[in-house]
C-alpha cells in the first residue's frame, strides 16, 4: 500500500495481486458509510471484470453504467447521461462512484463525481497500464472537439486500487500506450527507471510479473511526487505534460480515438527532444532516444496532419497563456523545464520533425 499526499487530500493506492480485496476492505471503512455505489466502465471492460467487482462489494445497493468503448465517449453527453442515471436511481451525497476502467472511465467518472451533488466519492480502478498515470492525482475531465480535457476539476479519489490481473487482457496497443506514460515519468524525474527500462523491458512482453510491479511503483512514486508539490498545475506539475502538448494536437486533429493517447505522446515526446535541442543549443542523444521507441512500434507523425493546424491546435492547450505556447522541455534526463515558445519556432521545427519522418 502506498499513501498519495495532496494538500487536499491523503489516500491509499493498492497496486497488487489482490485488489479485489482492498476494494472491500476500503469500501467497508469509508466514513460516513455509503448509501449506494454506482460503477461506471464501458463496453470493453465491464463484460470481463464488472461482475468480479459488483460481488466484491455484494452488501453494497450497486448500480452500474456502462458507456461505449474509445477516446471519443469522454463526452460531455455520456457526462450527462451518467449524471441523469444516478439521479434516477435516487443517488445522494452519501452514494461513492467507482470508476472500473482506463482512462476514459477514470476521467468521466470522476468529473461526474467531482459535480454531482457539488461532489460525493469516488474510487479509482484503473484496468489498463496507461491508467496508472490519469487515475493518480485528481485531474478529471472530458473532452472538446476544440481540444482535449479542456472542461474538468481538480477532484481527489478515495483510494486508487490497482488490480494487476486486470491488465492482462489488454491488446498489445493498449500495453504500448501506456508504457509511453512510464517512459514519461523516467525521462521527467526518475533517471534510474529510464535506465531500467533500456536494459530490462526489451520488448512489451517484458512487461509482466515483478518487473511489471516494479516500472508501476517507480512511475507512480514520480507522479505522486510531483502531485504532492502542486496539486493545482500551478507550477511542476506541468511537467507531466511531457510529450502532451503537440500528442493532444495530434489527438484532437486526428479525431479522438484514430491514435491511442500513448502513441501520441510517443510522437510528442520525440517532437519536444528536437525542439529542446534548438531551444537549449545541446544534444540529448534524440537518434537513440528515437530508435529506441520505435523498436516498441511507437508511430512516426501521421503524414496527412497539417503542421499549420497542428499549430493552432497547440496553442489552445490548457498551458498556453495568451496564445503563446508553453512546451515542457528537456535538458537531461529528470532536468525539465517549461518554456515560452514563439510561433515560429514551434512551426519551423515542427517543419523539419515532419520533413525527416517519413524520409
Amino acid at each position: 500500500m502506498l499513501y498519495i499526499e495532496t494538500k487536499s487530500k491523503r489516500y491509499p493506492l493498492y497496486l497488487g495481486e489482490e485488489g479485489l480485496t482492498a476494494l472491500r476492505s476500503i469500501y467497508q471503512q469509508l466514513q460516513p458509510k455509503p448509501s449506494s455505489v454506482l460503477v461506471i466502465s464501458d463496453s470493453v471492460i465491464a463484460p470481463l471484470y464488472m461482475k468480479q467487482v459488483t460481488e466484491a462489494l455484494a452488501d453494497a445497493d450497486i448500480h452500474t453504467y456502462v458507456i461505449p468503448s474509445g477516446e471519443k465517449e469522454k463526452s460531455f453527453e455520456n457526462y450527462y447521461a451518467v449524471q441523469t442515471y444516478a439521479l434516477e436511481k435516487g443517488m445522494d451525497r452519501r452514494s461513492v462512484i467507482i470508476a472500473l476502467g482506463g482512462g476514459v472511465i477514470g476521467d468521466l467518472a470522476g468529473f461526474v463525481a467531482a459535480t454531482f451533488m457539488r461532489g460525493i466519492r469516488f474510487i479509482q480502478m484503473p484496468t489498463t497500464l496507461l491508467a496508472h498515470d490519469s487515475a493518480v492525482g485528481g485531474k478529471v475531465a472530458i473532452n472538446h472537439p476544440i481540444g482535449k480535457n479542456m472542461i474538468g476539476a481538480f477532484y481527489q479519489p478515495e483510494a486508487v486500487i490497482y488490480h494487476i490481473p486486470f491488465l492482462y487482457t489488454l491488446p498489445e496497443e493498449e500495453w504500448r500506450s501506456g508504457y509511453a506514460e512510464v517512459i514519461k515519468h523516467g525521462v521527467i524525474g526518475d533517471a534510474h527507471l529510464y535506465d531500467w527500462l533500456q536494459k530490462e523491458i526489451l520488448s512489451l512482453e517484458d512487461l509482466r510479473g515483478e518487473k511489471l510491479q516494479y516500472a508501476l511503483q517507480r512511475a507512480i512514486a514520480v507522479k505522486a511526487k510531483i502531485v504532492a508539490a502542486d496539486e493545482t498545475e500551478s507550477g511542476v506539475r506541468a511537467y507531466l505534460n511531457f510529450g502532451h502538448t503537440l500528442g493532444h494536437a495530434i489527438e484532437a486533429e486526428l479525431g479522438y480515438g484514430r491514435m491511442t493517447h500513448g502513441d501520441a505522446v510517443a510522437v510528442g515526446m520525440r517532437f519536444a527532444h528536437l525542439l529542446s535541442e534548438r531551444i537549449y543549443g545541446i544534444e540529448l542523444a534524440r537518434k537513440e532516444f528515437e530508435k529506441w521507441l520505435l523498436g516498441y512500434r511507437y508511430p512516426k507523425l501521421p503524414p496527412e496532419l497539417n503542421i499549420e493546424r497542428l499549430l493552432l491546435r497547440m496553442k489552445q492547450d490548457k498551458k498556453a497563456e495568451l496564445g503563446v505556447i508553453r512546451m515542457v522541455l528537456l535538458k537531461g534526463i529528470a532536468d525539465v523545464c517549461v518554456e515560452e515558445v514563439p510561433d515560429v519556432v514551434v512551426l519551423d521545427t515542427l517543419a523539419q520533425f515532419a520533413q525527416t519522418e517519413h524520409l
